[in-house]
């Protein structure tokens, strides 16, 4: 054996030595640590990088650089000490191979300390709604009413101002909005969208909630519907009301979501005698109580939910306009944010479609999406997205055409459960065909089933998607939830084709310490930018902070992986010229 090949085998042997033998104890020990402080739950992680190996492997720890010296010098010495040349050279190459992992490491430990502080700094301010916080408004009294703006399977929304807000004619009666029905295509008809005008007079939407069977005792009805509570302010609920218990679907008390940018904050809820309001003998007449409709099945009281007023929801936004290509991916990026807020918080919406998606307009003009109706959500505070589906009555959700495969092909029997941790980042996926311009594949208009469906079958996307941007739609659909990036990984792809596509060209020559760089870089540049005013305000400001709070360096480094393969499965597709 040549000495050169001895040497390369040595470097081999410690490589794989050190790897098999203290990594990979280490990555268990890592790995249950980060499981101990999900299930703790602490309020804050240390920005210092944690050490990775277990207390037997202090050597090791402590000092690896110390390590590969030793062993180098022992070879060294073993040159005056007798002993083949080959057994010197594997020996010394050994300690080589130990001390070349050692700049590896220690990248890695400066990129996690990075990516901590960063975290801890942007953590520290909390997302503020725009709209101010209401210090009225428990009783429908209090406001002034106005047209119907929406309507669902259970609920109808009504465009609202406090009675103070809206200016009065001179008989005392509000202004009067007027709102244009428009005929779609082939005469469908086209839901009204609210003038600048309806916005200015009536900035709050009220949504009448439908009571059939819940009786009319506010306790009931808070019971029956608690899962539309979650989006909802601290200061929701009147004082008196704050203590209800409220036991949900499946008797235990439903998750509250804090605060985010793309997801719907309800700021009242009460229960109030259901009124006649304009167009509910038309629209809903079997929903009212009898003193209103002789016919009609509901119950006198229902529940009551005051938000902000938006002017589309995103189906009627995309039927209008035609949103840039910039703007598309960006829209996608916040479903997936807003997917990424409610799993961390143990939510699953389960109802994801584009007329539960809300959107206004940022200073840019640029669309800024809501997550809305979370009537059919899993939020139940000891499921954790699991949900036991041991009888075919159990409820998996509403939308049965955007349900991800591993929801709609479960079998019900002993001891199933139902993981629903990636469930809506599939929606996002089948979603984000409308958002591109085409029609949804599991839709009637091209007729794929989420049982049955097979990836190949997926439709091509338009020119006009990015490449990247198609691979992570077509990660989103996979069939396998094992094979699925989360939300969050997802999130992570979009961001860094977004805004570091100078990174990723580099990635094949550059390590993480370059990505650390870039990040210290990114988060100069927010910062620079202002966390408030209107600059701070605008749609891709919130994105990049959002981004930067929830930096994980392995969740970033799988989003890179995946990005990286995919170019160069792409470019290997490409036939040379």
């Amino acid at each position: 054996m040549s000495v050169k090949h001895a040497i390369s085998r040595g470097l081999e042997l410690g490589r794989s030595i050190f790897q098999l033998g203290v990594l990979k104890a280490g990555s268990r020990v890592a790995a249950k640590l980060r499981a101990d402080r999900v299930r703790a739950g602490p309020a804050f992680r240390t920005a210092q990088p944690q050490a990775f190996l277990p207390l037997r492997y202090r050597y090791y720890r402590t000092s690896l650089r110390g390590l590969a010296a030793q062993l180098q010098w022992a070879g060294f010495v073993r040159r005056f000490a007798g002993g083949s040349p080959r057994n010197r050279a594997v020996f010394l190459a050994f300690g080589l191979g130990v001390g070349l992992i050692e700049k590896q490491i220690e990248d890695d430990r400066l990129s996690l300390a990075t990516c901590n502080e960063i975290k801890a700094v942007f953590r520290k301010k909390k997302f503020q709604s725009p709209l101010k916080p209401l210090a009225y408004g428990y009783k429908l009294e209090d406001y002034i009413v106005g047209n119907q703006i929406g309507k669902g399977s259970n609920a109808a929304v009504y465009e609202a101002a406090p009675q103070f807000f809206c200016s009065k004619k001179s008989d005392g009666e509000p202004a009067a909005v007027q709102i244009r029905d428009s005929e779609g295509e082939e005469g469908n008809r086209v839901m009204p969208s609210l003038s600048c005008c309806s916005l200015r007079n009536f900035p709050l939407a009220i949504k009448m909630l439908w009571n059939f069977g819940a009786g009319s005792s506010n306790e009931a009805i808070f019971r029956s519907m608690s899962h539309e509570l979650v989006p909802t302010d601290p200061l929701a609920l009147a004082p008196a009301k704050q203590q209800l218990t409220l036991d949900g679907n499946f008797g235990v008390v439903p998750r509250r979501v804090s605060a985010h940018p793309n997801v719907i904050r309800v700021y009242r809820a009460f229960t109030a005698d259901v009124p006649l309001l304009p167009g509910a003998q038309d629209e809903y007449p079997d929903v009212l109580p009898a003193r209103l409709n002789p016919s009609g099945l509901g119950n006198n009281r229902t529940l009551f939910l005051v938000m902000k007023n938006y002017p589309f929801s995103l189906r009627q936004y995309l039927q209008v306009c035609t949103p840039s290509r910039k703007q598309r991916s960006v829209m996608v990026l916040q479903l997936l944010e807003g997917v990424d807020h409610l799993c961390k918080q143990g939510v699953a919406h389960r109802d994801l479609k584009s007329d539960n998606v809300l959107l206004e307009f940022d200073s840019d003009g640029c669309p800024r999406l809501v997550i809305t109706d979370f009537g059919c959500c899993l939020a139940e505070s000891e499921q954790s997205l699991q949900l036991p589906f041991n009888s075919q009555w159990v409820d998996r959700g509403g939308n049965a055409s955007l349900m991800a495969p591993e929801v709609a092909s479960a079998v019900p029997g002993r001891r199933v459960v139902i993981d629903y941790s990636k469930a809506d980042a599939w929606a996002v996926g089948a979603i984000s065909y409308e958002i591109f311009g085409e029609p949804n594949p599991f839709y009637h208009a091209v007729g794929l089933h989420s049982i049955s469906y097979q990836e190949k079958q997926l439709p091509i996307l338009h020119s006009s998607a990015p490449a990247d941007v198609q691979l992570v739609i077509r990660l989103l659909l996979r069939r396998s939830p094992t094979k699925r990036p989360s939300a969050r990984v997802a999130a992570n792809m979009l961001h860094l084709t977004l805004w570091g596509q100078r990174i990723l060209d580099k990635q094949g020559n550059a390590g993480m310490r370059k990505l650390a760089e870039w990040l210290l870089c990114q988060s100069a540049v927010v910062l620079l930018k202002g966390c408030s005013g209107p600059a701070g305000n605008r749609v891709e400001a919130e994105l990049q902070r959002n981004f930067l709070r929830n930096l994980e360096l392995e969740e970033l480094r799988t989003a890179m992986g995946f990005l990286i393969y995919g170019r160069n499965q792409h470019t290997a597709r490409i036939p040379s010229a």
